[in-house]
């Protein structure tokens, strides 16, 4: 399906509809982060959370959330932090959460998710979208593999900092 990038709300088969995350629907984007954070053994914590999705919806500069609903309930979440960068010559995103409850996968919520992301990236003229998968969810490399994304040649490090380290 060809979704019209200047959309809100992306239109998903089965009484399922993804679109820009709304206010009332934190409490819920921030049980499937947390969901999502426990699968890969991380442990943020709720408030810090709730803060960071309370920051991007109140400035959009800071990227963007989309939600995935299923019969009115959130289902599914997308997290996309805008950066400015050379190496793409200018705004880009990275698509730094992407998460379906278990009992909603293998439905192609994941992947109108996905374009969702995509056509917001695209309607916000960012040059790229980049992301990352765990070694051990390499169950999702065909979805990336077919909206587009190329796999990297480059590892990646992190240094956590801040206040927890």
């Amino acid at each position: 399906m060809n979704h019209d990038p200047t959309a809100v709300a992306y239109p998903v088969p089965d009484g399922a509809s993804v679109g820009l995350l709304r206010s009332n629907q934190i409490p819920g984007a921030v049980e499937l982060f947390e969901a999502q954070l426990r699968e890969h053994a991380i442990d943020t914590g709720t408030d810090k959370i709730e803060s960071v999705v309370r920051q991007i919806l109140a400035d959009p500069r800071l990227g963007f959330i989309l939600g995935a609903s299923v019969t009115g309930k959130l289902q599914g979440i997308a997290l996309c932090s805008s950066f400015l960068g050379v190496e793409h010559g200018g705004p880009s995103g990275w698509l730094e959460e992407l998460y379906v409850h278990p009992s909603c996968r293998q439905l192609g919520l994941g992947s109108k998710l996905l374009q969702a992301a995509i056509n917001e990236a695209k309607k916000r003229d960012w040059q790229a979208l980049e992301l990352e998968v765990e070694a051990d969810h390499q169950r999702v490399v065909g979805l990336y593999a077919r909206h587009g994304f190329q796999p990297r040649t480059r590892s990646r490090f992190y240094l956590k900092m801040g206040s927890d380290c």
